[in-house]
């Protein structure tokens, strides 16, 4: 049987880590491992899915899940709840649904703290690791039997019923996803004819009558040059060179999106070395089988700018953008009109003396930033797309290297095992779920277990075009080494909480100046415009985009801001505010000022926002309101929060839900879920930010009815039921989140009870009281070595107790804003009270006789955000 291990390595010449390997997830086979009766469970799980496949595509995740739930023999005991049609919805009845699902979701953490999940769900991300293991001859050890046996199970559970793959789980059929599963299964040992069900006859049919694989899209193209099945003159050129232009010109490596910078870095390298695969008798026959014409008389001169389209019957069913087969981003004309003038004009000089020399320098330089990148990530990579990448580059230059070495050492941490079978993971969610559950990190010492980046890249690192990294939070896991604003926000933010309770639960508060490093990194990246980016500073100009080299994205070339990311900071910049007011005030003020600025330009003439890393229009609603919300603004006083919640209020549906379809990400308009059905996660995402603009005060009718729906959507154990994909990022690509499932709906149902609790003193009030808690270290120590049930009742005690955050008044107003939900305490039964922390004299922004302080306490703040990303 397959086994999650959590937090394993050793440290080796090949393989080593920063902090221990916290965070680090990685599936083993066990061949000796279960009893009979837990086998046939996975089974069982499998069939299900296999059974299911068209109706729900993403994986429920059960996997791991199972084996956590026997290790720490969880058993549901709390009788499950429903409210019947006609029945008013109470308090009692929604904080057990809350008690259910707490008491679930607290047996899935890891011993490390984090909540293991899968981030998958793109059909371009597993094949070409299998063609570059395949390459280099390493196929049978990285991927041996079993593990060949889970990626064909994938492969077949994904394919569409016409026979190809999309882009994603939910997509229609491309030619580039098709074509690179089919040469998957050819890889793994399938024949011409073989698979589940036909699969190749059915795929290679879907290819030959959509054209062949010349009409695959330029990645598609770079990865069948490199195998011999394509030729590198059907590719528009990628010359290493650019790696070598001066810094003053337009374009240039430094004014990129890191992850185009990063995948079109290799890709050159590659390129410039024309570098092909041995031709194998595979290679020749998949030569035969994916051409509508023999290979050697195809003029591949003539193919560069072909790309597949959708045929005009098919443009009806729902627009013609959504079902256009690989061509989301037409190419301009002033792109292919530069790319031919590449071909035609500087290729031929580049590859003869003495113009070579200069092609041998470009390759070296890039080679160089190659390896830079390796070892500020562990090699890790920044992900799926440019591991395979960069790890075939490292071999290229030397097949018995170190560096290549040490890429085979971090390919497990890519890979996830599901019912559904293997793939292949965007590289992982860690930090970024763990934050959206912050009320599990209140229950452990999670100051170590999520720390922050601790320095900046190695060396020289702007000329190697990074920036700062120091203080902030990476997506996954420390190694990793990519700083992300809103990681670094919701890092910053739970930091933050934990340093207003007492150490016997939390441990030691993190040092302020690791604080400061945070804050420092946010700051840096906000834009002239208000708003933040994701990864790196953004400032390069927009129109740069017309020369987007991929089909399939959009908004790729350079570094954009976001709605998620700018709240996310507006966020945590207020606790930070309350919490340390002399540091870098004006500076901090000034920033929440801008964001909100941002926030108010962005938003849709129907009131929406629009969501980059969710599924669309409801997500990044949310990040709005909530960020308006944080920083003081009022239904009654902000034009932008009424024409979100009319928005979210006229986009509910009958059963007080809210579904929208992930067509919405690449239309720009939304689109509800066929048959208007509801998504639950999407309802959580409305609710909270109908509660951030204070619904409740107006006319809760529709958060009750969402409520309704939440909890009688409950299964038997506490879990929730998996629906369609929620995570989305470039506009046209998907991604599944496997903990959004259970995160959300458990988020959204606290908050709802907070409301319906009504203002109660908050559970940790007391903070500075210097009485010891009770039950001494002994208690502190039981909870955090059971910490996922000491989460249950901390999570309760925090919504029991209904309590309420008033932070110190926004820039340019008066009063504040309460903020509703406040961590949620790992606090046990037998433990007294936890307290209030002394905030000092100099941060009293609402005075002791107030009625605001009177109901709420200080600085009691609403945890986790969520950002999708790839």
């Amino acid at each position: 049987m397959w086994r999650l291990k959590i937090a394993t390595g050793v440290d080796g010449p090949y393989l080593y880590s920063t902090n221990n390997y916290v965070g680090r997830q990685i599936w083993e086979f066990d061949p000796e491992a279960g009893t009979a009766e837990e086998r046939a469970e996975v089974e069982a799980a499998r069939q299900h899915f296999y059974d299911h496949r068209h109706r729900v595509k993403p994986s429920h995740d059960l996997l791991w899940r199972m084996q956590f739930l026997r290790e720490k023999q969880f058993k549901q005991t709390i009788p499950p709840v429903r409210v019947e049609d006609g029945e008013e919805i109470t308090y009692d009845k929604a904080s057990t649904a809350l008690r259910r699902t707490i008491h679930f979701f607290s047996a899935l953490q890891a011993n490390d703290g984090h909540w293991p999940a899968e981030l998958s769900g793109d059909h371009f991300f597993l094949p070409p690791l299998v063609m570059c293991v395949y390459i280099t001859g390493h196929l049978s050890t990285v991927f041996p039997a079993e593990h060949r046996k889970e990626i064909l199970r994938y492969i077949y559970n994904h394919q569409n019923k016409d026979g190809g793959w999309g882009l994603h789980i939910e997509g229609h059929s491309i030619m580039f996803c098709t074509a690179l599963n089919y040469i998957c299964m050819r890889i793994l040992g399938e024949g011409p004819d073989g698979g589940l069900h036909n699969a190749c006859t059915r795929a290679r049919k879907w290819i030959l009558d959509h054209g062949g694989v010349t009409y695959t899209p330029s990645w598609g193209k770079t990865w069948l040059s490199i195998l011999g099945i394509f030729d590198w003159s059907g590719c528009n050129p990628m010359p290493p060179e650019f790696w070598i232009l001066p810094s003053f010109l337009p374009m240039h490596p430094a004014k990129m999106w890191c992850y185009c910078r990063l995948t079109y870095m290799p890709m050159s390298y590659l390129y410039g070395k024309r570098f092909v695969s041995p031709i194998t008798p595979l290679i020749q026959q998949l030569r035969e089988e994916l051409h509508t014409q023999p290979y050697d008389t195809i003029c591949w001169r003539k193919v560069r700018h072909l790309c597949a389209k959708a045929s005009r019957t098919s443009w009806s069913k729902i627009s013609i953008q959504s079902q256009i087969e690989d061509l989301y981003y037409p190419h301009p004309l002033i792109q292919d009109l530069i790319w031919d003038s590449l071909y035609i004009f500087t290729e031929p000089f580049l590859n003869r003396w003495p113009f070579n020399k200069l092609r041998e320098k470009a390759l070296q330089v890039t080679m160089k930033h190659i390896h830079y990148e390796d070892e500020n990530s562990r090699y890790i990579t920044i992900g799926c797309v440019e591991k395979a990448l960069c790890m075939l580059a490292c071999w290229v230059e030397d097949p018995d290297g170190d560096s290549f070495k040490k890429h085979l050492a971090r390919i497990p941490d890519y890979l996830w095992v599901a019912e559904d079978g293997m793939k292949m993971q965007g590289f992982g969610s860690q930090e970024w779920d763990t934050a959206l559950a912050i009320q599990a990190l209140l229950a452990s010492n999670m100051t170590e277990e999520i720390a922050p980046v601790k320095e900046n890249p190695s060396g020289d690192f702007k000329s190697m075009h990074r920036h700062i990294s120091k203080g902030s939070w990476t997506f996954s896991d420390q190694d990793h080494g990519w700083q992300v604003s809103d990681c670094t926000a919701d890092g910053l933010k739970c930091c933050l909480l934990f340093s207003m309770m007492p150490p016997e639960i939390v441990g030691e508060k993190m040092e302020p100046e690791r604080l400061y490093d945070a804050v420092n990194v946010l700051l840096y990246l906000q834009s002239k415009n208000g708003g933040l980016p994701a990864w790196e500073r953004a400032g390069a100009p927009d129109w740069l985009e017309v020369l987007n080299p991929t089909e399939f994205f959009a908004d790729i070339v350079v570094e954009h801001e976001y709605v998620e990311c700018t709240s996310s900071a507006i966020d945590a910049l207020v606790v930070f505010r309350k919490l340390y007011p002399s540091h870098r005030k004006k500076e901090i003020e000034e920033f929440i000022s801008n964001a909100v600025q941002y926030l108010e330009d962005t938003q849709m003439p129907d009131g929406s926002w629009y969501g980059y890393w969710g599924v669309c229009f409801t997500y990044g609603s949310w990040f709005a309101l909530k960020g308006l919300a944080a920083a003081g603004k009022t239904y009654s006083d902000c034009a932008a929060m009424r024409k979100g919640v009319a928005f979210l209020l006229q986009a509910q549906l009958e059963d007080g839900g809210w579904g929208e379809s992930y067509l919405s990400c690449p239309t720009k308009k939304y689109v509800p879920l066929e048959g208007n059905r509801s998504n639950l996660v999407q309802t959580a995402w409305a609710v909270m930010g109908l509660i951030h603009a204070g619904q409740a005060e107006r006319d809760p009718t529709p958060l009750h009815s969402a409520a309704k729906l939440l909890i009688n959507s409950q299964m038997e154990d506490g879990d929730y039921p998996q629906q369609e994909i929620t995570g989305a990022y470039k506009r046209n690509c998907m991604l599944h989140y496997g903990a959004y499932k259970n995160t959300y709906p458990l988020w959204a149902l606290a908050e709802y009870c907070s409301q319906e609790a009504g203002r109660r003193p908050c559970p940790w009030r007391r903070a500075a009281d210097p009485r010891p808690v009770a039950g001494g270290p002994a208690l502190a120590r039981r909870r955090r070595s059971h910490a996922t049930f000491d989460f249950e009742a901390a999570t309760l005690a925090g919504v029991r107790r209904g309590c309420r955050a008033r932070l110190s008044p926004p820039v340019g107003r008066a009063t504040a804003r309460p903020w509703r939900g406040c961590p949620r305490v790992a606090t046990s039964p037998d433990a007294a009270r936890v307290a209030e922390p002394d905030l000092g004299e100099g941060d009293r922004g609402i005075g002791e006789g107030s009625p605001s302080r009177a109901r709420g306490g200080p600085a009691c703040h609403r945890q986790g955000s969520g950002r999708p990303p790839p």
